[in-house]
């Protein structure tokens, strides 16, 4: 009678046929954690400052905002070039805005008054109206009262466009459930937050979600303001 001899490959997959189906979804699910904790600790040994934010990968140029702003009882030009010695918070919405407008301009001031004066005086957040024609420069510099030092101002079309393409950002007036045609409306648009260094360039951005981590937010911009070339 001739031996039978089994290899180890037969061994393995006897064993995986008898393997209860729960045993085998545990060892995948646990291959699948190591997989993605080799690639999580790969990318913090790349990248000595992690950020709580999405970093760009590589920093990118930030387009300048012209338009109008009131200032001194009077519509004023208003201009915020890139680059001019401040780490800058842009984030584009609108004053009729239910929830993540006011939200993100109370959130990043909470960030503010958590910095030292020091640092206060590097820091700057701008607001970009996306709805040119309720938001005049006057109901901006009111409703941007509300929220400490923020400065706002009005773009106007075609020239709105050019910059929220700029920034990846869109937006499309929504009427109103209820409402007919020239009735009342809404602005959807993109929610982010950019953070500018103060070499005028694009590091990152947060959403509506991880601005209410104050401390979280603060380290993010105190690296920015920190990182060599950031002048």
């Amino acid at each position: 009678m001739t031996p039978t001899h089994t290899t180890q490959a037969e061994t393995r997959s006897a064993t995986a046929a008898h393997r209860p189906w729960y045993v085998s979804a545990l060892v995948a699910v646990l291959a699948a954690l190591l997989l993605l904790g080799g690639v999580w600790a790969y990318t913090r040994i790349r990248s000595p400052f992690p950020y709580y934010g999405t970093a760009y990968d590589a920093p990118q140029p930030a387009a300048g905002v012209s338009g109008l702003s009131f200032r001194g009882g009077k519509v004023t030009p208003y201009a915020f070039t890139p680059g001019e010695g401040k780490t800058t918070a842009l984030f584009f919405g609108f004053t009729h805005c239910p929830d993540v407008c006011p939200a993100t301009l109370a959130y990043l001031e909470r960030a503010q008054q958590a910095m030292t004066p020091a640092e206060r005086a590097k820091f700057q957040v701008v607001f970009v109206s996306l709805d040119p024609d309720r938001d005049t420069p006057q109901r901006l510099n009111e409703y941007a009262k509300y929220f400490g030092q923020a400065q706002s101002v009005q773009v106007k079309e075609p020239a709105l466009a050019t910059l929220a393409r700029s920034y990846a950002v869109s937006y499309v007036k929504t009427p109103l459930p209820g409402t007919g045609p020239g009735g009342g409306y809404q602005i959807n648009h993109t929610g982010a937050t950019f953070l500018i260094d103060a070499a005028g360039r694009k590091r990152l951005l947060w959403d509506v979600t991880q601005l209410g981590e104050t401390a979280r937010v603060l380290r993010d911009i105190r690296q920015v303001m920190n990182t060599p070339g950031n002048t």
